[in-house]
């Protein structure tokens, strides 16, 4: 019988190796994967290279672990938002390496590694210092960008609901990286609200099918950001 289903975050984490590329699924914080980012620290792996699209915000979910000394580097188009100061002081001080990447660069730089193709041209960045050290072809009358497709050892998403089988629904703007990060990654777990009974979700609103998903954690009522962070104001529910 599949059953995706782990009992605890604990058993989720298991087997994560230091030096990992990790793929963070969130955007602020609709979509953040907090419970998962923080049972990473403790499951202890280091070294880490960070996908995500922001860089952390106070010093919860992602800040956290950057705080905790765990991201030797962070792929990111978004690493300086209003409350990243974890982020922007250790990087200041060469604590954590950065790769700044586009957002719509980004997001097809995963979803290229989860469909296999190893890299593609894109007009976004040409003629700025992101362009650096890339190879430049012209198509048309634009100079286009090589970008080189991102793949993940392990995928950290969140999700609306899920059966035992690992297909994923998800809540609005908290889709946003999952069903990408899920598809580039060796392995994804995935924390959701719900988990509903196999053949209760209705096959039409599946985003990430079963065959990305190696397991699923039932989180029913995950921490806020914006608790911690009142400043945020309100947004998309995460």
């Amino acid at each position: 019988m599949i059953n995706k289903i782990a009992r605890d975050v604990e058993e989720a984490m298991e087997g994560i190796a230091d030096g990992s590329t990790v793929l963070i699924g969130g955007f602020g914080e609709a979509g953040n994967p907090t419970e998962l980012v923080h049972a990473l620290i403790d499951q202890g792996a280091r070294d880490l290279v960070v996908v995500n699209n922001n860089a952390g915000n106070g010093e919860i979910g992602l800040a956290r672990l950057i705080q905790a000394g765990r991201v030797r580097k962070l792929i990111c188009s978004f690493p300086r938002s209003s409350h990243s100061h974890v982020f922007d002081d250790l990087y200041r001080v060469g604590g954590i390496e950065l790769e700044l990447v586009p957002q719509g660069t980004l997001a097809e730089r995963i979803r290229a590694g989860g469909a296999g193709i190893p890299a593609f041209f894109t007009p976004t960045a040409a003629g700025t210092d992101l362009a650096a050290g890339k190879e430049v072809r012209m198509f048309g009358e634009r100079e286009h960008v090589m970008e080189t497709a991102i793949q993940g050892d392990i995928a950290l998403i969140k999700a609306e609901a899920a059966d035992r089988w690992g297909n994923l629904i998800y809540r609005k703007a908290a889709r946003n990286f999952g069903p990408v990060m899920a598809s580039a990654a060796k392995k994804t777990i995935a924390q959701v609200r719900r988990i509903m009974p196999l053949g209760e979700l209705d096959p039409e609103t599946i985003v990430t099918p079963s065959i990305f998903i190696q397991n699923v954690v039932a989180i029913p009522n995950p921490v806020s950001e914006r608790d911690s962070l009142p400043a945020l104001g309100r947004g998309v529910a995460a």
